[in-house]
């Protein structure tokens, strides 16, 4: 299992995540995920920098490989932009990025007032929007006339030796029916073991790559890194299909006030017990993940690298 670190662009601005990305690097990180947002889930996170600016900087910065996690290429940015933006941090990274897609929150991508289509178009917009991606990464004129998308005689110009690997994100089983189909690896975050022997299954590949992400709060103690937990991303507690739906900001804070500080202390590791931060990969491990990423809650960003560096890493890698 390979660790990475997650970098949150719904929390920390552009030279945060920067300066995150080299001391990850340096700490003994082996990959990096960030996020792509156009709001955070809330108003106290505070940030949603422009995630293809970020990985420009980060690939001038520290050598390790890049995945999104994940962009959304269907509502909010049309898939022929997405390709190009993916292209062109392929190559800045010398081929170490990796495109993670998923069918999109409400929360970013209804901004340009388009409706928010129900589940089962967002995974076929999903679908046609890789197939998009895939023919223009060849380099050749591409137009196409879809049930979802136009292309008019559209070339990238600026390519990598090899297209971008397409991780898919899913949730559910018609989801991952769709990311066995498009996709070349799996993206999740949760520790579901089903889910990868399914998607392997699916696939065909019982070697098929998979990821997936969680969350700590590192702090001086529990009592500390839960109240920046809560503070922060009592959002990650809401049930069901909510985080899809929902529109603002404002609405996950209205809906998160249902989310307790107990419960949320419940669900992630809060403080600087090394064994509780090395056991939280444990479940991730034993379902069969390939590649596991750990983001921080909260200011403490630069403690916890250190942490994870001196006693966290040397455990796992």
């Amino acid at each position: 299992m390979k660790v990475g670190y997650f970098l949150s662009c719904e929390e920390y601005g552009p030279h945060d995540l920067v300066e995150q990305a080299v001391l990850a690097e340096q700490a003994g990180f082996t990959r990096l995920w960030i996020s792509d947002h156009y709001h955070p889930w809330n108003d106290e996170q505070g940030q949603s920098p422009f995630v293809w600016s970020v990985i420009g900087a980060i690939s001038q910065a520290c050598a390790l490989p890049v995945t999104t996690a994940v962009t959304c290429p269907t509502v909010r940015v049309h898939p022929a932009v997405i390709a190009q933006a993916a292209a062109t941090s392929a190559v800045m990274l010398d081929g170490r990025f990796v495109l993670g897609v998923g069918s999109g929150e409400a929360l970013n991508e209804h901004v340009l007032g388009h409706p928010w289509p129900h589940a089962e178009r967002r995974l076929a917009m999903l679908e046609e929007a890789v197939d998009v991606m895939r023919a223009l990464w060849t380099g050749e004129v591409v137009s196409h006339e879809g049930r979802h998308y136009t292309v008019d005689t559209a070339r990238i110009y600026t390519l990598p030796e090899q297209p971008p690997p397409v991780y898919v994100s899913a949730f559910g089983p018609k989801a991952l029916e769709v990311a066995a189909r498009i996709g070349d690896g799996f993206i999740t975050t949760k520790p579901d073991g089903e889910a990868v022997a399914e998607f392997r299954r699916l696939k065909g590949d019982n070697q098929a790559p998979t990821m997936a992400g969680f969350k700590v709060a590192y702090a001086a103690t529990a009592e500390e890194g839960r109240d920046h937990a809560h503070r922060l991303w009592a959002n990650a507690g809401l049930p069901g299909e909510l985080s899809q739906v929902l529109p603002s900001p404002q609405h996950f804070e209205q809906a998160a006030t249902l989310v307790t500080k107990e419960s949320t202390g419940e669900s992630v590791v809060c403080g600087s017990d090394a064994e509780e931060h090395r056991a939280a990969f444990e479940p991730y491990e034993e379902a069969g993940f390939d590649e596991v990423y750990v983001a921080n809650m909260g200011p403490r960003w630069q403690e916890m690298i250190a942490f994870y560096g001196d006693e966290v890493l040397p455990q796992l890698l």
